[in-house]
C-alpha cells in the first residue's frame, strides 16, 4: 500500500435530477472517478449526535454518499501528525466522497433526526482488513 496522503480523498458533487414523483440522485457509475471496482454496497443510519469513531481500512477503498441528513465525516493521519480534513455531506451539499485504505476517519450525525449513509465499497467487509481505535485515541473535538 502506497503511503496515504489526505489530499487522496476525492470530493465529487453529485446530481439531483427533478422528477415528478421525486428526485433520482446519483451515487455512482463505473465510468467516475474514484470508481475502483464493486465488492458490497451497505447503508448505516446514523441518528442526530451520534459519533462513530476512528477506522482505518487497510485495503478497501470507500465511495460515501449520504442521501439523507447531514453527516459531518473528519479525517486523520495521526502517524503523520497530519491536520483533521472535515467535510459535510448530505441533502445541502450532496457529494460523493471516495477515501482511499489508509486514512482514519469517523462520522458524526449533524441533522435533525437520523442520517443514513451509503457506502459503495470496492472490496467486501472483511473484519480483519479494518483497524479501530476509541474516540479518545485520536484527539478531536466533535463538539
Amino acid at each position: 500500500m502506497d503511503t496515504p496522503s489526505l489530499k487522496d480523498i476525492l470530493v465529487t458533487p453529485l446530481k439531483k435530477i427533478p422528477t415528478f414523483g421525486g428526485d433520482v440522485m446519483h451515487g455512482l457509475k463505473a465510468t467516475d472517478n474514484g470508481f475502483n471496482g464493486f465488492g458490497e454496497a451497505y447503508f448505516s443510519w446514523i441518528e442526530e449526535g451520534a459519533i462513530k469513531a476512528w477506522k482505518c481500512h487497510k485495503s478497501m477503498t470507500l465511495n460515501l454518499v449520504v442521501p439523507l441528513g447531514e453527516v459531518r465525516f473528519v479525517f486523520n493521519l495521526p502517524e503523520q501528525n497530519a491536520d483533521f480534513i472535515v467535510e459535510d455531506i448530505g441533502e445541502k451539499r450532496y457529494a460523493r466522497l471516495t477515501v482511499p485504505p489508509g486514512i482514519w476517519f469517523g462520522f458524526k450525525g449533524v441533522s435533525s433526526g437520523s442520517s443514513l449513509l451509503v457506502n459503495f465499497a470496492d472490496t467486501v467487509h472483511d473484519p480483519d482488513e479494518v483497524l479501530r481505535k476509541s474516540k479518545a485515541e485520536i484527539s478531536y473535538d466533535w463538539s
